[in-house]
């Protein structure tokens, strides 16, 4: 594969854009004589832009914080370059672009992920399962809005604290379904599923280190109780004045003698069942 020969990065005004005397800086990459421009949402005084050094001659404080933030551009320009070079990706202006504004293969998003792994299960996960991935997406995009002030975030940026407060704020805030908030088992539910997203992350090798890898879910342990037969004889023999209630009953009952779980009974058509 053939490397870059030339590389360089140019701080410039647009000037087509100027107002009032001042206009926005850009800074352009070139690689083997191809452009990419990112706008730096900075703006200068055209009198005092030095055209040869790309910086304000400005004095002022304004001036100097200004030349300060174009010289990080620079150096982070410089790192992004260097990365792709020691990963052995292609290097080109939009690829240098993309990974300074983190939008590049390397850089991918909690909600990417999420929405990777839910249009990807389907088919493979059952839909009550997937249902309730939908509701864990659902919990952590309000806890991104509402907690951390934000629509999504970096999986790079997902550290054990991120997983603390997520856990926090399922057991302190209202549920989905109502205002009281959800129980242990509840909030455990929903930060397995959590796991099993960045254990995907980690596989498709989107994440470099796990955040759930010292965290410990810890579910409550209830004793299930069980209706004796005879207890079940009087429960089937009961009749109730509600025709749904009947219904429900009915079903139940059914579950009970077949062994059929609740969405095997509701997924059951009349073509399944056969009369020997």
């Amino acid at each position: 594969m053939r490397t870059s020969t030339t590389f360089s990065i140019h701080f410039w005004l647009s000037l087509a854009k100027q107002k009032d005397g001042f206009a926005p800086i850009y800074a352009r990459i070139t690689v083997d004589g191809k452009r990419a421009e990112i706008s730096l949402q900075r703006q200068t005084s055209v009198t005092y832009w030095d055209t040869k050094a790309k910086r304000t001659t400005a004095r002022t404080a304004d001036g100097k914080a200004l030349n300060t933030y174009l010289d990080q551009v620079y150096a982070k320009l410089l790192r992004c370059h260097k990365q792709l070079s020691s990963d052995f990706e292609l290097v080109t202006a939009k690829s240098i672009k993309a990974r300074f504004i983190g939008q590049d293969e390397r850089h991918k998003s909690l909600l990417e992920l999420v929405t990777y792994h839910n249009e990807n299960m389907i088919g493979v996960l059952k839909a009550g399962t997937l249902k309730n991935y939908f509701t864990t997406e659902r919990y952590l995009k309000r806890f991104l809005v509402r907690k951390k002030k934000t629509n999504d975030v970096y999986l790079k940026h997902l550290t054990y604290s991120f997983i603390i407060d997520f856990e926090q704020y399922l057991r302190k805030g209202p549920s989905l379904q109502n205002r009281n908030p959800l129980n242990n088992n509840g909030v455990m539910k929903h930060l397995e599923r959590l796991r099993k997203l960045m254990n995907l992350a980690m596989d498709l090798e989107w994440l470099d280190k796990n955040p759930f890898d010292r965290f410990k879910l810890k579910f409550n342990k209830y004793e299930k109780a069980f209706l004796s037969k005879q207890e079940l004889k009087i429960f089937e023999n009961s009749e109730l004045k509600e025709k749904k209630l009947q219904t429900v009953k009915d079903i139940f009952v059914f579950s009970c003698y077949t062994g059929l779980s609740y969405s095997d009974v509701k997924g059951l058509k009349a073509d399944n069942v056969s009369r020997e």
